[in-house]
C-alpha cells in the first residue's frame, strides 16, 4: 500500500512539476513573442512624418548711405515677393527607446526635434539705386537672410506647426494602442501613458 501511494506521490510531483516548466516556457516564449513584435512595430512606425505648407510674403527692401563727408544720401529699395514651399518633417527613426522585458515596458527616453526647411522662391520688382549705392551680391543675401527669419517667426506661429504635431501625436499614439493590447506598459521619460490623451501633454 505505501509504495502504491508512495508511487502516486511521486507521479504527481513529476506531472506537477512538468506542467510548472511547461507553463512557464510558454511565458517566455510569449514574452519573446511579444518582444519581437514589439521591436518590429516601433521600427515600422519609425518613418519620415512630413507636413507641407506654402508662404507668399511681399517684402520692401531699403538702403540708404551717407556720401561726401554727409552732405548726401544714396538710397536703393527694390520690391521682393516670395514664394515658399516649408516642410516640417519628424524623423521617428531616430526615437530613442528601452523594452523592459520583466516589467513588460515600452519606454521612450527621447523623441528628435521637428526639422524645418524653407525653401523660398525670390522675385525682384521695382529694383531702384542711385549711382553711388548701387546693389552688391551682399544686398542680395542680407534680403535672402532677413526674409527667411522673417518666414521662420511664422511658420513657429502658424498653425502648420501645430498640425505637425498633432500628425507626430497619432504615429506615438501607435506605440500605446500596440503596447496595451500586449498588456504592456508605455512610459515616456520615466512617465507612464496610461490613455492617447495623455500623449498630447508631452513636452517634445
Amino acid at each position: 500500500m505505501r509504495k502504491i501511494i508512495f508511487g502516486v506521490i511521486i507521479t504527481l510531483i513529476i506531472l506537477f512539476t512538468f506542467k510548472y516548466c511547461s507553463d512557464k516556457r510558454q511565458d517566455e516564449i510569449v514574452l519573446q513573442e511579444h518582444t519581437a513584435l514589439i521591436k518590429e512595430q516601433v521600427k515600422n512606425v519609425g518613418k519620415l512624418v512630413v507636413t507641407e505648407g506654402h508662404f507668399s510674403e511681399v517684402f520692401t527692401y531699403k538702403n540708404s548711405k551717407a556720401v561726401f563727408a554727409d552732405l548726401l544720401e544714396a538710397k536703393k529699395q527694390a520690391i521682393v515677393i516670395v514664394n515658399a514651399d516649408v516642410t516640417i518633417a519628424y524623423d521617428l527613426s531616430l526615437v530613442n527607446y528601452e523594452i523592459d522585458e520583466l516589467s513588460k515596458t515600452l519606454r521612450i527616453t527621447s523623441i528628435p526635434k521637428e526639422e524645418i526647411k524653407i525653401n523660398p522662391d525670390f522675385e525682384y520688382y521695382d529694383i531702384q539705386a542711385d549711382f553711388l549705392n548701387q546693389f552688391e551680391a551682399k544686398d542680395y543675401n542680407d534680403i535672402k537672410e532677413t526674409v527667411k527669419k522673417s518666414l521662420m517667426k511664422k511658420v513657429e506661429a502658424s498653425e502648420l506647426k501645430s498640425n505637425a504635431q498633432n500628425r507626430l501625436i497619432s504615429e506615438l499614439a501607435k506605440f500605446y494602442i500596440l503596447t496595451s493590447s500586449l498588456g504592456w506598459t508605455l512610459q515616456y521619460n520615466e512617465n507612464p501613458i496610461d490613455s492617447s490623451e495623455e500623449l498630447l501633454d508631452i513636452k517634445l
